[in-house]
């Protein structure tokens, strides 16, 4: 019973501050900037729920740099900050006085960058401390690599850059995350890999009282925070609809950016009797992708949503151009975004190395009058075709996150 323990009492007003804490996150989905629709208010709570769990992998499960693991932060059940349609992340905390080696199998993902940060301002921390991107990489001719992270090169490196999988650590670097960026869903493999500290063994440290209250409150501003900064981020595209903008163009700040190309993003809002015509030509570029996503920055239901396209699904005109619809209803085009049931949200295109960094234009009428906007001869889609598209979408979802 209560009181049996000399720090029950401690331990019941850890787990009642971490809940009250919670409480007041939910705060958010009701103020003045937040959408007022139902499936945006139930989205928003939702995500407060979801994102519970990241917080706990971070901050009392996973927080351990001398015992670190290389878990996933994103999947189509837990979202956050305009998570990539074609991606898997995956990350460990480590600590920049300290080397490591991150070793398995690559996989074929057409887009892979390791990259270390430090803690800093933000929830996902501050700066970028170095990356490593695709070709910087080097794997041997069947599919193994191994990458070091550390202050000094490898053993047995003749210079700085060693083998070329070493990133020079800080005393502040504090994470490491792996981003995969998938192009045919259903013929790319994802990584197969781990992370270990190198040096002398260490017990495994044993979990008591303290952690739980540092661990709890810790996971609790996390979701607060975190939440509440990707909401405030966004409502800055939201007074600027239909502008393609870098977040660097509104906000200038070290956030953890995806290495090799910014994306750009536009916030679109759409009722349910009209549409919006987004038009590109996609440049040469060693990746490309669009996402679409709701005002709480999570992308909708790709499982089953037909919600982004990439440098492999989409369907071009013979002009080479890339010409997408948002509509509530299929227009029939092979380039659709889903709204999914929302009204608003957002558009990200991210052109990773690419020759140049085009533009996306943004024509918004009424979805009565939205052939007489689009080429005589624009691409269309037949229902099959509709079904065996997301079809696809769903084998290729079951294969990256192996479900």
């Amino acid at each position: 019973m209560f009181g049996d323990n000399p720090n029950d009492a401690t331990l019941r007003q850890s787990w009642n501050a971490f809940c009250d804490e919670l409480k007041s996150a939910g705060e958010l989905v009701f103020r003045d900037t937040a959408p007022h629709h139902d499936i945006d208010r139930a989205k928003g709570l939702r995500l407060l729920a979801r994102n519970i769990s990241l917080a706990l992998q971070f901050n009392l499960e996973n927080d351990n740099p001398d015992f670190p693991e290389l878990l996933r932060y994103f999947d189509p059940l837990r979202k956050q900050g305009g998570d990539n349609t074609d991606a898997l992340y995956v990350g460990a905390p480590v600590n920049g006085e300290h080397s490591y080696r991150i070793s398995g199998y690559r996989g074929q993902a057409r887009f892979f960058a390791v990259t270390v940060l430090e803690d800093g301002a933000t929830p996902w921390g501050g700066g970028v401390v170095g990356n490593l991107i695709d070709r910087d990489i080097h794997v041997d001719d069947d599919g193994y690599f191994e990458i070091f992270l550390g202050p000094e090169p490898p053993a047995g490196s003749s210079n700085d850059n060693g083998n070329g999988n070493w990133i020079r650590t800080t005393p502040g670097s504090w994470r490491v995350t792996v981003r995969q960026f998938f192009a045919d869903w259903e013929n790319e493999a994802p990584m197969d890999a781990r992370i270990d500290r190198l040096g002398d063994d260490l017990p495994a440290p044993v979990f008591g009282v303290a952690d739980l209250q540092r661990g709890l409150m810790a996971s609790a501003e996390w979701v607060r925070t975190s939440t509440r900064y990707w909401a405030d981020m966004i409502d800055k595209w939201r007074c600027q609809p239909n502008r393609f903008l870098s977040y660097r163009q509104l906000d200038d700040n070290r956030i953890d950016a995806t290495p090799g190309g910014e994306p750009l993003i536009c916030y679109w809002q759409v009722p349910e009797d009209e549409a919006l015509i987004v038009r590109v030509t996609p440049p040469q570029a060693d990746y490309w992708a669009v996402e679409f996503g709701n005002y709480w920055w999570e992308t909708m239901d790709y499982r089953y949503r037909l919600c982004s396209t990439n440098c492999h699904h989409a369907v071009l005109e013979d002009s080479g151009e890339l010409i997408l619809v948002v509509a509530h209803t299929d227009p029939g085009l092979p380039n659709w975004l889903d709204p999914s049931g929302h009204v608003e949200g957002y558009i990200t295109t991210r052109w990773m190395g690419a020759s140049s960094c085009p533009v996306p234009r943004c024509e918004q009428v009424k979805s009565s009058e939205l052939a007489r906007y689009l080429p005589a001869a624009v691409q269309r889609i037949s229902p099959e075709q509709r079904r065996q598209q997301l079809a696809g979408r769903r084998r290729g979802i079951c294969k990256r996150f192996r479900a």
